[in-house]
This record gives C-alpha cells, sequence and structure tokens, in this order.
C-alpha cells in the first residue's frame, strides 16, 4: 500500500526509479543513454520544487534561501494579530495581494460583539492597506485560495497550517503571523533549503476510497519515523493521471499532517482544466519534474491497494483501515484506551468500548467539513451512498459544511442538497469550527467521525478539566456517509456501493464578483481602521538581557505535545485579537496552572525592569541571587532577568498558530527547551516572540519542574554563534549542563535579542 525507500532514490523519465547506490549512475545511463546522463546535484536542481524555491530565492546561494512569496492568507483568528503587529513596525500598505477570510471565527456568538468586530477590522484593513477582504460564510480560507489565488510555479504564505496548494502548482507554506508580518514589511523567509521527498503514486483507487483514505495512509507511514519532516513532499508517477483535481486537492491539504514544509505536484490536462473551469485558465503553467531527477527519499503508494482508512484517537497517524477495526475491534479499542492515558494525562477515563453494539462499533456523529473534506466531490458522493437511505431517529447526527458559497450554489442547482437534507443530513455554510471545536461539538462521551483535517484531543471541544470528553475520529466522506445510510454503525465507503453520479461543476465567479471586497492595488490610506473592545495592541516587551534566571513552570513528557495543548482553540478564539485576554487560556487544558505560576515570576521581572526590588515581587528569587552570586559575583538585577520557561519533549505539532509562543512570552516567557521541535512553523514562532528555542536532547534533564536555571552571558553566546550553551541548575548547587539553539539565521539572532519581531522591526 505505502513503501518508503531506505535512501535516495532517481526518478527517470517521471516514471522509473532507480534506488541511490554504486550502480545507480550505469542504470540510468543504459535506460537515458549518455546524452541524459547528470550528477546528483544536478538531478536535485531537477525537482518541481528546487526550481519553484530558485525562483523566489532573493540570496545568492541556494543552501540557504531568503523567499519572497507572491500572495498572502489569513484568517479571522490570525490575521488581526498579523496587522497589529505590522502596523506597530510601520505597514503603509501590502505589497504584495493579501487575502483576509472569515471563516474561523465566523459565528458572531460567542463573546458578545468580538467576533464581528474583528471583521470590520479586517474590512477596514482591506480598504486602507489594499487588501482582499472575504465575508464570514462565503469560503474556507483554502477553498477561496484554490479558487481564487492559486497559480502554477508560484508561492503563497498563509498563516494556518493547512496552507497546501501543491495539486495546482503552486507551492504553499503555512507558519506563523511573525513570519507573514515579514513579507508585509518587504522582507524574506528565511529557510535553508529543504529536502525534497518524491511521492510516487502508481495504479487507481477502488471505488469508494477518497482522498482522505489515502492521505490517511500516507500520514499513517511517515508521522512518527519523521520521514517527510520539514522537507517537500513531490507527488509524481503515474498515478496521478488516475485522479481528479479535486481529488488531489483532498490528499494534498492533508499533508501538513506529516510535519512537512510544503507539497509541489506535477500538473497536467486535468489541472488545467480545474482553472479553466474557475475562469483563470491563465493561471496554469505545465510543471514537472527534469529527464533525471534525484529525490532525498521516496514514498510508493499503490493507490489500487488503499482501503477506507480510519485515525483513531487522538491522532490523525493513529491510522487503521476500517476493515481492521471491525475484525479486531477489541484490540483496537484497548490501544485507544492506552493512548488515552498519555494524550489525557490520566485526568479522565476514556473508554469507546461503551459504543460496542452487537458487536459493531456505533458512532454518534458524522461531520463533512471545511478545506479537507468540504469539496464538491466529496459531497457529491457522500450524497450518492445516502441516496434512498436515512440516517435514523437515534443519536447519531450528520452535517455537512459546503467549502466556499460557490460549492453550496451548484449543489442546489444540481439536486445534491435535497438529497442530503432528505437523507436527514444539515447543511452548513462554509465555516472551518469543526475542525477546531467552534461548531458540532459532541455530546460528553460521544464519539464523532469527521472528514476534516485532525483529531487532536479535546480540539472538537470538549474541556477535561470540567470533566467533559468526547473524541472524534478521521474519515473520508465516503465512509462517513455509509455509515450515516448504516444508522451510525462504523461501515467503510465500500461496502454496499451505489451508481455514482460523477456530477459536472460549474463555477459561478459573480458570487465573489458581488460579495468579495478587492482591494488589491487600491490602497486607501486615509480610511480609518475600525476597533472594537476586545482588539488590543501588544504589550512591551524586553530586548533580551545580559543573563537570565529562569523558572521551570511547566514539564510535559508527553512524546508530542500540540499547539492546541499549548493554547487550546474553540471558544479561545475570539481573544486572539487581545494578547492579554487570551494569555489567560495558556496551556490551560494541558497544565492548568501555567498561568498563574508563570505570572507570579512575571511580577518579579516587572519590578525589575521597574527598577523595584524583585524579591518584594517573589521572595524565592533572593536565596537564588545568593547562590548565583556566590560563583557568578557580577551577576544582579540590572544585568539579569527573570522570566519562566516550559519543557516538552517535542512541542508544536498541528496548528501554526503562532499565539502558541506569543501567549507564552506575554506571560513573561523567554525559552522554550525541548528534545526537538515538532515543526518548523512553531520553533520560528517561539524566534519572532523573542524566545529562545533551546535544545536538550538527553532523555534525563538535569532540572524539574520549578528548579531555577541560570544562563550566564546569554547575550553574548548568540552574538558569538556558540553552539554549545552552559547553564546551571541554580537549586541544585549550580550544576552545570549544556543546551544548544540549533542553527539561526543573523536575523533570527538579532530578532531574540531585540526581544521579538515587533522591537526588530522598529531599529531604524
Amino acid at each position: 500500500m505505502v513503501k518508503l525507500y531506505d535512501g535516495g532514490v532517481y526518478l527517470v523519465d517521471g516514471y522509473q526509479l532507480v534506488e541511490d547506490g554504486p550502480e545507480a549512475e550505469n542504470q540510468i545511463t543504459s535506460m537515458v543513454g549518455e546524452h541524459c546522463a547528470c550528477s546528483k546535484e544536478e538531478a536535485k536542481a531537477n525537482t518541481i520544487a528546487y526550481n519553484i524555491l530558485k525562483e523566489h530565492n532573493t540570496s545568492d546561494s541556494m543552501e540557504k534561501l531568503k523567499i519572497k512569496f507572491d500572495k498572502l492568507t489569513s484568517h479571522d483568528i490570525t490575521f488581526v494579530g498579523i496587522i497589529q503587529t505590522a502596523r506597530a513596525s510601520g505597514l503603509e500598505k501590502f505589497p504584495i495581494p493579501y487575502v483576509l477570510t472569515n471563516c474561523h471565527n465566523s459565528l458572531c456568538a460567542v463573546g458578545g460583539t468580538i467576533n464581528e468586530d474583528d471583521h470590520m477590522f479586517g474590512l477596514s484593513c482591506a480598504k486602507k492597506y489594499g487588501g482582499i477582504y472575504v465575508p464570514p460564510h462565503q469560503a474556507v480560507i483554502h477553498q477561496y485560495a484554490r479558487e481564487q489565488l492559486a497559480e502554477g510555479g508560484k508561492m503563497i504564505l498563509g498563516s494556518d497550517s493547512h496552507t497546501r496548494y501543491g495539486a495546482l502548482g503552486t507551492m504553499a507554506i503555512g507558519e506563523g503571523g511573525g513570519e507573514l508580518v515579514k513579507q508585509l514589511l518587504e522582507q524574506t523567509y528565511d529557510v535553508d533549503m529543504p529536502e525534497v521527498v518524491g511521492v510516487y503514486l502508481e495504479g487507481m483507487p477502488e471505488k469508494g476510497v477518497g482522498p482522505q483514505d489515502v492521505a490517511l495512509a500516507i500520514i499513517g507511514a511517515v508521522f512518527d519515523n519523521g520521514y517527510v519532516k520539514n522537507k517537500v513532499m513531490e507527488f509524481v508517477g503515474p498515478g496521478i493521471a488516475n485522479l481528479s483535481a479535486e481529488f488531489r486537492i483532498g490528499i494534498d491539504v492533508m499533508t501538513t499532517e506529516t510535519t512537512c514544509l510544503s507539497s509541489i505536484w506535477r500538473t497536467d490536462e486535468e489541472i488545467r482544466h480545474y482553472y479553466s473551469v474557475h475562469d483563470r485558465i491563465e493561471c496554469y503553467d505545465h510543471l514537472e519534474p527534469g529527464d533525471v531527477t534525484y529525490y532525498d527519499g521516496m514514498v510508493h503508494v499503490d493507490l489500487s491497494k488503499i482501503k477506507p482508512m480510519i485515525a483513531m484517537p487522538f491522532h490523525p497517524s493513529n491510522v487503521y483501515t476500517i476493515e481492521e477495526v471491525k475484525a479486531n475491534l477489541d484490540d483496537v479499542l484497548n490501544d485507544v484506551e492506552q493512548r488515552a492515558k498519555v494524550s489525557l494525562d490520566g485526568k479522565i477515563d476514556f473508554t469507546l468500548k461503551n459504543k460496542v453494539r452487537d458487536g459493531q462499533l456505533y458512532v454518534d456523529q458524522g461531520v463533512i467539513a471545511g478545506c479537507a473534506g468540504g469539496g464538491f466531490e466529496n459531497i457529491c458522493e457522500a450524497a450518492d451512498i445516502l441516496r434512498d437511505h436515512h440516517i435514523g431517529d437515534d443519536a447519531f447526527t450528520l452535517s455537512v459544511y459546503p467549502a466556499s458559497t460557490p460549492i453550496y450554489m451548484e449543489l442546489a442547482k444540481n439536486g445534491v442538497l435535497s438529497d442530503l437534507i432528505g437523507a436527514g443530513a444539515i447543511v452548513k455554510t462554509a465555516f472551518c469550527g469543526p475542525c477546531f471545536g467552534a461548531g458540532d461539538t459532541p455530546a460528553n462521551n460521544a464519539f464523532s467521525i469527521r472528514h476534516s483535517t485532525r483529531n487532536f484531543p479535546n480540539r472538537e471541544g470538549s474541556k477535561i478539566q470540567n470533566g467533559q470528553i468526547s473524541s472524534v475520529a478521521l474519515m473520508d466522506a465516503r465512509s462517513i456517509a455509509a455509515t450515516a445510510a448504516n444508522k451510525g454503525f462504523l461501515t467503510a465507503g465500500d461496502e454496499d456501493l451505489p451508481i455514482f453520479t460523477h456530477q459536472t461543476y460549474f463555477f459561478d465567479k459573480t458570487i465573489y464578483a458581488h460579495r468579495v471586497y478587492d482591494g488589491w492595488g487600491n490602497a486607501k490610506p486615509e480610511t480609518e481602521l475600525t476597533f472594537g473592545p476586545n482588539i488590543k495592541d501588544w504589550p512591551e516587551m524586553s530586548a533580551l538581557p545580559k543573563n537570565l534566571m529562569i523558572k521551570v513552570v511547566s514539564e510535559i513528557h508527553d512524546p508530542v505535545t500540540t499547539t492546541d495543548e499549548l493554547i487550546p482553540s474553540g471558544e479561545t478564539s475570539s481573544y486572539r485579537s487581545n494578547p492579554l485576554g487570551l494569555a489567560e487560556f495558556t496551556l490551560s487544558r494541558k497544565d492548568p496552572a501555567y498561568v498563574e505560576r508563570a505570572k507570579e515570576v512575571q511580577k518579579a521581572e516587572k519590578a525589575r525592569v521597574a527598577g523595584e526590588n524583585p524579591y518584594n515581587a517573589l521572595p524565592e528569587l533572593q536565596k537564588n541571587m545568593e547562590i548565583i552570586k556566590s560563583v557568578f559575583d557580577e551577576a544582579d538585577f540590572t544585568n539579569t532577568g527573570i522570566g519562566s520557561t516550559i519543557y516538552a519533549v517535542k512541542p508544536g505539532d498541528g496548528s501554526a498558530r503562532e499565539q502558541a509562543a506569543s501567549c507564552q512570552k506575554v506571560l513573561g516567557g523567554w525559552a522554550n527547551i525541548a528534545k526537538e521541535y515538532a515543526t518548523k512553523r512553531y520553533r520560528s514562532n517561539l524566534i519572532n516572540w523573542g524566545m529562545l528555542p533551546f535544545l536538550f536532547e538527553e532523555d534525563k534533564l538535569p532540572f524539574a519542574n520549578d528548579d531555577y536555571i541560570f544562563i550566564p552571558d546569554i547575550v553574548a553566546a548568540i552574538q558569538e554563534k556558540k553552539e554549545s550553551i552552559e547553564a546551571y541548575v541554580v537549586n541544585k548547587g549550580l550544576e552545570k549542563f549544556k543546551m544548544r539553539l540549533g542553527s539561526l539565521t543573523d536575523n533570527e539572532r538579532e530578532i531574540i535579542l531585540k526581544g521579538c519581531l515587533i522591537n526588530y522591526n522598529r531599529r531604524g
């Protein structure tokens, strides 16, 4: 089904694979002739990814890239903070097209007026700075980008982790807001040249198998081993021709869950047709790798062997075939219970065994939604499966969210909408809420199956701290529909196949023409920005002091810590434009004691900066400073900052949301310490908020919760680009240990020294 190659692989003539090794050169020469032979370095430069990156690189090195993107996109959880940061740094107008969609905080019924206040702020920004504003319920961010922004050979940066348009020939990257701020200020996205891993598709999917099934099979094969972490996935091979554009899009958007940096695909007449349907044929570009192309790894996928899949709680990589789950139900549910003990810290009993009825797994809810599930083909095929069936009158419910109003309109015109409603489904407007806990939150102890992007703990909206727990499994729309037709009993999409009608899609461009405000190239600087009472500026942040004394205020030993655990989604989203208000939710579902512990330390730092005695704010500092001064006699609170840090084994999986880092900074955080960082984007978020991304790679920690760590001459260490950072556990008699900061660009070093990206951009 999915095979991973141990080393590099050559792709010859777009179809033949040759593993790297002593005989590779001879094999390739015998296949294509000496006139086409090339070195490994030349073959590396033949990837689609390399050539797009080269076209967008502004540095003189293809090893150290400085990328300028063609377009930007954000949604209403992130754009307020981004624009506020850019405004504080001197923003005058948007230098490239910047789309502000309103698909996350669309429900204007949480927190009073504040969600709609954010929308009005976005509209006023689009007018003032020359942006594009997509009103609530018109389209989810990524569907609008597919329909209106993507272009062959171009690059898009988005402040949402699922910014992926590779199937349309666009290299897209999801990052924290700081990276978008840099683009708005005409700076660059700095990254080492990523490795490129080929994804070779062959064969044709069986009927009833959908894009989510293929995506989950790939995620299950590559996530735990980090096979594509921070790399570019390049889709090639003959199987691509057997997939519709929407099928490819459905696989592509889920590549984020592999932890890859970006994705790109070969393009062909199918993609040209997609652009043509959307009246943008001029945006098509034919992309394919060179005659001989070298990939740093290869994921080989036989599409014909992919079965309907399910990602059980609590991660998209916890993958089985639905057939396996049904055949080994007790074993699978036992495994889920063991995973729950880790994911939920043993805070609550969790089981799905009470969902077993007469040997079958009963599901309480189905949702087909968002950038992954809400596509036209997914919904049409789900309706085909549901036709002449109904979901019944028990607990099971089914919600369907078309990803854009044009899709919704076409479903109404072709009768699919009435088929769904007649079967008992509720069809709703374009909204990302079910993906992050702001819509269709299940009942306590309920089990939901969703064609969406993630199934992290509590992401669907439950709250462990309140004794509430529900869970989500990821499935394809076809299997969700089959389960719905079976009145909530788990059923694979290929078990009872209907006649698929293969509806033709017609895009109505007037829907956007009449409702989307397009101010690109027409900034109106005289426009007054519309501020609601919840929209707050970022608090002042200090430059990095000479020395640091940081207290460990949270210690997390889970194998992976998601951004949802660092700053919860759901109802907290309404506070994303209020840094101080949002910070109160930091780690609230993982470590509820964190906020008060961090704030206690922060009081001492605020006293220090104000020239007051920090001992009065935090008496325990006195004995710790005395220990420090016994060896470092020049250290005092004129040159030593006070702050907090968290330790996590592998933090930052999941969302690009910068608030996972900025909330810690707002509460006085100076660092994270980790064995490794789950994603490049989370580490970048730490850096952009002036936080030190320390690495301590040993299993046995020299410190524990409540310990103080003293880091002398940290400023000098950063300026001198020291590989090893010396630190001391204060309350263990200045026990010495070493950490690393990893690779940092000169700009990143200066951002950390200045205290944050805002300060860095004020330096002139």
